[in-house]
């Protein structure tokens, strides 16, 4: 944990110092948003229904910067890309600023993960800022994700619009015996009706039968320039506030590099994570951190955000850095004092901590507060 190392200049640097520097358009967002809102929590939204996930996201918004779903987890999931879960959460994210992580930890090959990310009833890229992935497949993921999200982002921009109309023809539509009146013909000059048949002709051919049409069906679409990252999330309720200080996200999407767990006995090896490392470096336009249990960051131009779990606090009124018993399921915790101060982790993971508190919200304020204190401190910025 925490292996000794010098100190890469991130791990000083404030978050506003990071975020002049940082080239990935959503990194750059993050690390504004956590200095406006003094935090550096992500929640994690463990929870097993739909409205519990969205009154969670609700009241737990205006502390975190982060909250992190597992959608299959969620009954109740409402697919629609307009008025669902995905889209709600959206405009709840817009409403107290934060980002969304779907934890998914994609884990294929490379065809499979991109219908993971842009398919299926989910469609987990039009509504999750952030995405994951377990680096075991190769880098071949990765670069398979950043070719799916780029394929997004070229066509996000456009809605697009279809109008169907099926009906039948209105009494106009026919002349006074019945026949189908052609506007185009009644409209074109004199000199055209000398390329029709004969009416005597037409009618023989149409052995004493009238036309008629059962219905007309027309179908139109149009590509329309959209500029707010909001239409695709409007949902009915119109729910449009967005958190002061900052604008809406950009439409990039980031991914973070599953590197480290903070489960007893997990197979993530040392050379497991520098080839997460590598895989990051090569693709510093899609990759904007890891999964990790400490900063990663060691070569002078790199500028990732580490994202740790494993984070708990004592109770309060015991010792801030005192132990913290696991969850008998190989679960290990520290606390942010350990993960932020001394690990250099950029965002704390937090979720039964806060989430079997009596009071939540009380409890992600106080977890916001640690860790808030643990970066100030690690920057020299003593409260």
């Amino acid at each position: 944990m925490c292996a000794t190392r010098d100190r890469h200049p991130t791990f000083k640097a404030s978050f506003a110092e990071r975020a002049n520097n940082a080239s990935h358009p959503l990194a750059n967002y993050l690390l504004r948003l956590m200095e406006l809102k003094k935090s550096n929590l992500c929640l994690s939204a463990d929870v097993t229904s739909a409205r519990e996930l969205l009154t969670l996201a609700d009241r737990i918004g205006p502390s975190i910067v982060v909250l992190k779903t597992h959608y299959d987890l969620v009954a109740g999931w409402d697919y629609h890309p307009q008025t669902g879960t995905g889209a709600k959460l959206g405009a709840l994210a817009r409403k107290h600023g934060f980002l969304i992580f779907e934890d998914r930890k994609f884990g294929d090959i490379g065809s499979t993960v991109q219908l993971q990310y842009t398919a299926g009833t989910a469609r987990i890229i039009d509504w999750a800022h952030i995405v994951n992935v377990n680096m075991v497949p190769g880098k071949a993921a990765v670069t398979a994700l950043q070719q799916a999200a780029a394929r997004w982002r070229s066509r996000v921009n456009y809605e697009v619009r279809t109008s169907v109309s099926v009906g039948t023809p209105v009494s106009d539509s026919f002349d006074e015996n019945g026949e189908e009146v052609d506007e185009q013909s009644t409209l074109a000059p004199a000199s055209a009706s000398k390329d029709l048949p004969p009416s005597s002709y037409r009618g023989e051919h149409n052995n004493g039968r009238k036309g008629s049409i059962v219905s007309i069906t027309t179908l139109t679409q149009s590509f329309e320039p959209v500029d707010s990252p909001r239409f695709a999330n409007s949902i009915a309720e119109g729910d449009e506030l967005v958190y002061a200080g900052i604008e809406e996200p950009p439409w990039e999407r980031g991914l973070l590099i599953l590197a480290q767990m903070s489960s007893e006995g997990n197979f993530m090896t040392r050379e497991y994570t520098q080839a997460c490392v590598e895989a990051a470096r090569e693709h510093n336009d899609f990759v904007m951190g890891f999964i990790s249990q400490e900063t990663l960051n060691s070569q002078p131009t790199d500028a990732f955000i580490s994202m740790t779990p494993g984070c708990q606090l004592p109770p309060e009124g015991d010792e801030e850095d005192g132990e913290v018993a696991g969850d008998g399921l190989g679960q290990q915790y520290n606390t942010p004092a350990k993960l932020v101060g001394l690990c250099g982790s950029d965002i704390i993971i937090v979720g039964r901590g806060i989430l079997k508190a009596a009071s939540p919200q009380v409890e992600a304020e106080r977890y916001r507060r640690k860790a808030w204190k643990a970066y100030l401190n690690r920057i020299g910025q003593h409260t």
